[in-house]
């Protein structure tokens, strides 16, 4: 098995103490921390300022970045829904009241498994991504340069179950204005993931196809391990205890990562810390120990919630538990 390049300025030994793992919401990233808590205060002028910045520049994984960021906010829709109403006009009141309004209509459903949902549950989860479609294609007519808004529709989409043709026009929709927009593949894998219509073949084609179109050292790798993840949590228990053991499934991670997460021109931006966390919990369920500590050497403690929310309810606890296997090789 070919050996994961490992970047010396990355390195921290493994005999000096490891941090203490723990989840930012904001990433590290002051820009995104700053339009997080301007969204807490309900303070729009400080929303749209950092958002008017990222679209004037052009940068559409930036806007949907700090977007993103407002969406996850509870209580940000009251401050939202009163910019627009101060400015009708504006896309970019309209793309964060829309963004918001996705995550608002999902707190309505409580993310629980459909059977455990209430009727009157349902009905206010398409009533409030009914809200949040009106308000994106809005954006979308007044900044139709704009990936954006088409990447919250591909989420409300799937919500409002809008079926695959009009869900790959969407994502036709983001990628067309920025072709290697990680969050809009993300959203395109789940599309065409078993669990939501499509299948194993379809999902691990998108995902290598996807990769081998972007360049190397792009991001587009994590999701050939996304993809394997995704396979293997829809397999039974037993069929899961064999499933990252497939040389060929091995095989495929180290692509990914040779092409991605240890390329050296891979980006350290925005989430980055995502992708090696998904690649270092593939590759500990792979029982490639030395590869996996690698990438929890580089993470040096940052936890996200996905992918560990697939082994535990407390992402840090999973995340501790395999760092420390890895660690003893």
């Amino acid at each position: 098995m070919p050996l994961i390049r490992r970047r010396t300025a990355d390195r921290k030994p493994w005999f000096r103490r490891a941090a203490q793992p723990r989840m930012d919401p904001t990433y590290g990233d002051p820009q995104l921390a700053a339009v997080r808590a301007a969204a807490q205060a309900g303070d729009w002028p400080g929303i749209r300022g950092p958002l008017a910045a990222a679209a004037d520049a052009g940068d559409d994984e930036l806007l949907t970045w700090l977007a993103e960021g407002v969406m996850l906010v509870p209580g940000a829709e009251r401050c939202l829904s009163a910019a627009v109403a101060a400015e009708p006009d504006s896309a970019l009141a309209l793309l964060a009241l829309g963004a918001r309004q996705v995550e608002w209509a999902w707190e309505a459903r409580t993310r629980k498994m459909a059977k455990y949902v209430s009727r009157e549950q349902f009905e206010l989860f398409h009533q409030r991504l009914a809200l949040a479609q009106g308000h994106l294609y809005e954006a979308a007519e007044r900044a139709p340069q704009w990936a954006a808004p088409w990447y919250f529709l591909q989420i409300a989409g799937r919500g409002l179950q809008v079926g695959p043709v009009i869900a790959e026009r969407r994502f036709e929709a983001t990628v067309r204005r920025a072709p290697f927009h990680l969050p809009a593949h993300r959203q395109q894998l789940q599309q065409v993931c078993r669990k939501w219509g499509g299948s194993h073949e379809q999902m691990h084609a998108f995902a290598r196809e996807a990769m081998l179109a972007a360049p190397e050292g792009g991001r587009l790798g994590e999701l050939v391990a996304v993809a394997h993840l995704e396979h293997w949590l829809d397999e039974s228990r037993e069929a899961q205890e064999r499933y990252f053991r497939d040389p060929q499934v091995v095989l495929d991670l180290y692509e990914a990562a040779e092409r991605s997460v240890h390329h050296p021109d891979h980006p350290r931006e925005q989430d980055w810390t995502r992708g090696f966390n998904t690649f270092a919990m593939a590759f500990s369920l792979a029982g490639e120990r030395a590869a996996a500590a690698d990438l929890f050497d580089v993470l040096d403690g940052a936890v996200t919630e996905f992918p560990w929310m697939y082994l535990s309810a407390d992402p840090v606890a999973a995340f501790t538990l395999h760092r420390n296997r890895a660690a003893k090789g």
